[in-house]
């Protein structure tokens, strides 16, 4: 159970309850739109003429409207309940280490205007003034969209609790940088900033998926540049006291390991990330900082992928050593917090065909209990573009989320 702080609390109010309500309301309208009045009042297990205060009255504030009209057997034919999105906007920002990526999206994370790139400048000013200026540019060239609610933006590294300082991105060079302050400067929009991993497992937990529902116990890992992890524990984001909770990418696999770009040895990206697979399958260490010789610099993680699919055996190698030891850190993540279902993700997610087999026997052999050998692993295609989907639910999450009385 959620303690009580009493140092730090609200005491609740006559009109809690109706706050609380109002949430669920709007929530429930989220998840399963398009819905009527009178089975969202079937949901809530309330009266309908309560639920349709709630509803008008969030009707009156443009958050959700009635749209089409379904079909009844007897009686008035009811008008479906939407978020209203259509008006509003949002901007998703997934900074990587070699590119930046953004789309523009709705207020439930569609996107609206196809995902575009640029090189990834290292330096805070320069990128920020890049990145400023193209968002801009995206809005001017599409003022259909209606107004943009806020930016959400995710990064390769620590964040702090107040979301407006990259504490740590060793792969980007970023040590303390104020980011938060100049972005919105820039943009003349609200900024949320969060940690990569944790955006994918908010992509996971605030998708909307009808039937399938997302546990509210689980782990996000995304292998990709680098190697990102969020835990939901209870329905809601691991943070620890310092915000920096759930850095497993960073735990040592072994202390006489390869240099991770953290500064570390041994650490569990520095054997699993694109790097570590590229330089697996070359023969030497690759670095982001050095220059590649020409071969190196041409091929890409999805290249080694489609090349082990292909047969070449240099390829499928890589990959499968990069398996066994995806497999072994699932393991300690397994033991130390015992998710009911992992999400891997990441440009890895396309070759899981062929390594499948690798990383669950790994997992088997390292964890301590039987039931954790079992735990369900659900693989998300990078063409579901999890960070981006984060980065938006950045921007919307807050709205849905629910209200903290105590």
């Amino acid at each position: 159970m959620r303690r009580i702080d009493p140092n730090n609390f609200r005491v609740a109010t006559r009109a809690t309850p109706r706050q609380i309500n109002r949430q669920i309301a709007l929530s429930l309208v989220r998840a399963r739109q398009p819905i009527s009045r009178a089975d969202l009042a079937r949901w809530m297990n309330m009266r309908r003429g309560a639920v349709s205060l709630i509803v008008n009255a969030l009707i009156e504030e443009g958050i959700i409207f009635e749209g089409a009209t379904g079909e009844t057997s007897r009686g008035r034919k009811p008008k479906f309940l939407f978020v209203d999105t259509r008006s509003r906007c949002a901007v998703a920002v997934d900074i990587r280490p070699t590119r930046t990526y953004f789309m523009v999206t709705d207020l439930v994370g569609r996107p609206l205007v196809g995902i575009t790139s640029f090189p990834t400048e290292r330096e805070p000013k320069r990128f920020v003034s890049e990145l400023a200026s193209r968002i801009q540019h995206v809005l001017s060239d599409h003022e259909e969209l209606g107004e943009c609610a806020g930016v959400g933006i995710v990064v390769p590294g620590m964040v702090d609790r107040s979301g407006s300082r990259v504490l740590f991105a060793p792969r980007l060079g970023w040590h303390d940088l104020s980011l938060l302050e100049p972005l919105e400067v820039a943009l003349g929009l609200p900024v949320s900033i969060e940690n990569s991993g944790r955006a994918c497992a908010l992509a996971q937990l605030w998708a909307t998926r009808g039937g399938s529902a997302t546990p509210d116990d689980f782990v996000f890992v995304s292998v990709s540049d680098g190697l990102g992890v969020g835990v939901i524990v209870k329905g809601e984001l691991l943070r620890g006291q310092h915000n920096v909770a759930g850095e497993f990418g960073h735990m040592a696999l072994s202390i006489e390991g390869p240099r991770c770009a953290c500064g570390a040895n041994g650490c569990w990206e520095a054997y699993v990330s694109n790097l570590a697979t590229l330089s697996r399958y070359f023969g030497r260490d690759l670095t982001e900082e050095q220059p590649r010789p020409i071969e190196a610099a041409m091929l890409t993680i999805d290249d080694l992928i489609a090349l082990a699919h292909s047969g070449d055996a240099k390829a499928l190698g890589a990959l499968q050593s990069t398996a066994r030891y995806l497999g072994l850190g699932l393991a300690s993540l397994v033991n130390a917090v015992d998710p009911a279902r992992i999400y891997i993700g990441g440009e890895i997610a396309a070759a899981w065909d062929l390594i499948e087999v690798i990383v669950r026997t790994s997992l088997k052999e390292r964890t301590l209990r039987p039931v954790g050998r079992h735990v369900e692993i659900i693989v998300v295609p990078a063409s579901d573009y999890p960070r981006l989907k984060g980065a938006a639910a950045l921007v919307a999450a807050p709205s849905f989320a629910a209200p903290v009385v105590a």
